[in-house]
This record gives C-alpha cells, structure tokens and sequence, in this order.
C-alpha cells in the first residue's frame, strides 16, 4: 500500500463524537467547581457582573474564569448584557439556593473528585495542571525526555490524520511555493497539506527531540522528498525564512495571550511579504456562547495548559495589531477550524 493513501482517504463514518468525548473530558468538573464549591450561581442571580467583578469577588484568575464563563453561556445558564453576566431561567430554576429544582446536591457527590478540585485550583491560581504536575515548566521539560515525545507525537499524529486531510481540502494554495509549519509536530498537517497540494513543499519546525520522531513519521508517510524537518525553539530565536505560508496547527490553544502575540509576531516578521497565515484550531464564536463542544475543550486546555481555546474575535484583534489581514474563516471537521490571513 502506498503509505500516501493514509492522508488522501477518508473513513466511511465519521469520527466527530468520539473526539468530543475526548475534548470534553472536563467540561463537567468545570461546571461542578462552580456549582458545588464557589455557589456561583446562588451568587450571579443577585449580582450580575461583568468578568473582572467575577474575578475579584471569587478570587478567579482572568484566563480561566473567562474560559469558565464561555462554557456556562454555551451550556445555556448565562447570558451578557451590557458587559454584564445574568442568569438565564435554566440557571435560575435548577442551580440557585431556594429552588424547588435546586440540583446542587445531586452535584455534590463530584465535590472531591481530583478534576473537580484540580478545576478550582487552576481557576484560583491560573497555573496549568499539566496533568497533575501544577508546573508551568513540566510540559516543555516532559517534551524534551524522548519517552514522553514519542508517546505525546503519537497521540497527536493519530488525530491528525483525520483533521489533516480535512484541513488541506479547503485550502487554495495554488499561488503558494513554500510551507513553513511552526512547531508541527510529528508533521502529519504538513504531510496532509503537500499529499493534496504536490506543488508545495513544507518544513516541519520542531524543537529536539520531536524533529527526529518528525522526521521517522514523515519518512513512514513517503513524504521525505516534499517534507523536511529544521530543528529550533520557536521561543528562543526567530524563525526560518523564505516560506511564503506559515501553518500553525494545535499550538497557540496551549499558550496564554502573550506568548500567542509572540508566535504570530515571529511569524509575521518571517513570512514572506504577501505570505499566508494559517490557523487551524477549536475556536470560540466571536459573541464567547460555543459552540459547545468547543468550550468543553476550552475546559481542558484550560486545565492543562497555560492556553485556552481563543475566540475567532480575539483572533481576528491580533491579527489586526500585528499586520496580518483576515481573509476568511472556515470549518473543517470535529469541531475544528482554520483561520487564513495574509501579511500586510
């Protein structure tokens, strides 16, 4: 079998349900670390707040709490007004103190599950739980130890080979010579991308040691010929120039605001004048109400990483600041979605 094929044929059924009960893993200890911990919406029925007053009155950092906030609009029981959060009647017949519907109890037996507390701790501190570990350097550190790259590539590769196919079909990139994909993993969306576009050819830009299981991946796809692999730091140095697109896929949900304007600064001061920018990610409405299975996977990002699902309005601000153009936003499959841009 030409090892190709992988990456130019779709499966019979489709996967979409599967991945959200993987993405929305901790959308419920979310939930649950509000009702049953904070009384958050005890609270909101005779306070509605605007984020910051949320913050301050719950001792919340802003990243999570914003998260948290996206996910109870989406679920229905919050809406905004005015820059106000109020309770929608779902709220108020079913998670307020008093009600005859009141379901906090039934929440209760949540209280001391481990995603549960590890919720309130992420939205009391802001700091990742990075699967446990609370160290916002343990998720770079775990990516240099071979065993760990391997096993995390892997898990990213497999996911790829659906949503990478998925990607590269609704791309143009008929003008396009050259693709830089930044911090691309085990090269599987460069991989897709040059399988359904054979005029292109891609650069997989990973920092040691997953530039050399790129490099084994993409040897293993039969893409070696079109796909090569420069290691770096995209936070340590600038990086490579002469792509006339830049791709990133899956990598600035991991990153706080800060960081995400640093990649897309970088980006932009490498990318060739007139150059594509590609994102592809879950990403939020512009108005922050979901979809909903997208702020479930908010929840966990939220969880584990310093990052967040960002929102296509907060994309587009960015791009605005830093000189990129929006061209288009489109979805792609199980929940994803790419964002495409050129530089000013």
């Amino acid at each position: 079998m030409n090892p190709l094929s992988v990456l130019l044929e779709v499966p019979a059924s489709d996967p979409t349900e599967i991945y959200r009960l993987r993405d929305g893993l901790y959308g419920v200890d979310l939930l649950a670390a509000g009702v049953v911990h904070l009384d958050f919406f005890t609270w909101l029925a005779d306070h509605a707040s605007t984020l910051g007053a949320i913050c301050a009155h719950f001792d919340l950092h802003i990243r999570p709490a914003d998260v948290m906030m996206t996910l109870y609009t989406a679920l229905g029981l919050v809406t905004q007004s005015g820059g106000c959060f109020h309770l929608t009647l779902r709220a108020r017949e079913h998670l307020v103190k008093g009600s005859p519907w009141y379901l906090a109890p039934y929440y209760g037996a949540l209280k001391d599950r481990p995603m549960t507390l590890d919720m309130l701790k992420v939205l009391r501190t802001g700091k990742p739980a990075n699967w446990g570990s609370y160290d916002a350097a343990a998720w770079a550190q775990s990516m240099e130890k071979p065993e760990f790259a391997e096993q995390f590539t892997a898990a990213m590769d497999c996911r790829g080979v659906f949503l990478g196919q998925a990607l590269a079909k609704k791309l143009n990139l008929s003008e396009s010579t050259s693709l830089l994909d930044i911090a691309g993993g085990s090269g599987v969306y460069a991989c897709s991308i040059v399988a359904h576009h054979p005029h292109l050819k891609a650069t997989v830009f990973e920092k040691a040691p997953v530039d050399r299981i790129a490099r084994e991946a993409i040897a293993r796809k039969g893409c070696s010929d079109k796909v090569d692999v420069v290691a770096g730091d995209m936070f340590a140095q600038e990086l490579p120039g002469g792509a006339d697109v830049h791709l990133i896929s899956n990598v600035l949900h991991d990153w706080d605001d800060a960081v995400v304007r640093e990649i897309l600064s970088k980006s932009h001061r490498a990318l060739a004048p007139g150059g594509l920018l590609i994102i592809h990610d879950c990403h939020i409405n512009a108005e922050k109400t979901g979809p909903l299975p997208v702020a479930n996977y908010s929840a966990l990002l939220m969880h584990s990483t310093e990052g967040k699902c960002y929102s296509v309005g907060e994309m587009r601000a960015l791009f605005g600041q830093i000189g990129f153009d929006w061209i288009e936003f489109q979805p792609t499959a199980a929940d994803r979605s790419f964002i495409l841009a050129r530089k000013v």
